[in-house]
């Protein structure tokens, strides 16, 4: 009984803590934007002659879509996602993110990160000032094309993301 009485008071004692909170909200990716960046990505590095894989990604990191070109390596999807998943976790560009870990050797561990590739070609996805997401792309022959067809992407759903 006393156990009781001692769980009901630590309970009571929370909610004073409760009532003050208010409910984070946070701007997201939604599915016909990450379909239709991924859709713009894939696109742009076709017009190049590339086959790349695009994946987008939502503010915490989990895929919303991924699309990948015929003929283009198996390994892209993973890269895509890989780019995309550690841009909008560093909330920058993954191309700056390599360029700072080369200049500065206290940065070197970052790439020991689960799930991060310091190699160009993920971008941050924002709405004014807020990272919603990011786009990763992979296949093209350097990390500045893939890049420059992850801007495409963006480009191309801007409008529609607020």
């Amino acid at each position: 009984m006393l156990n009781i009485r001692l769980a009901v008071a630590a309970a009571a004692a929370l909610f004073p803590a409760l009532a003050g909170a208010q409910a984070l909200q946070e701007r997201n990716m939604p599915l016909a934007a990450a379909q239709s960046i991924a859709q713009g990505a894939v696109e742009a590095c076709a017009a190049k002659g590339f086959n790349v894989a695009a994946a987008v990604v939502d503010r915490a990191g989990v895929v919303r879509a991924l699309l990948r070109a015929d003929r283009a390596g198996s390994h892209t999807p993973d890269a895509a996602r890989a780019k995309a998943f550690t841009s909008a976790s560093l909330r920058n560009g993954t191309a700056a993110v390599a360029d700072a870990v080369e200049k500065n050797p206290a940065q070197r561990n970052l790439g020991q990160i689960q799930g991060f590739l310091l190699l160009g070609g993920g971008l941050p996805i924002r709405v004014g000032d807020e990272v919603i997401g990011a786009v990763g792309v992979g296949g093209a022959p350097n990390g500045q094309l893939d890049e420059e067809c992850a801007k495409a992407g963006i480009d191309k759903a801007q409008a529609s993301l607020g």
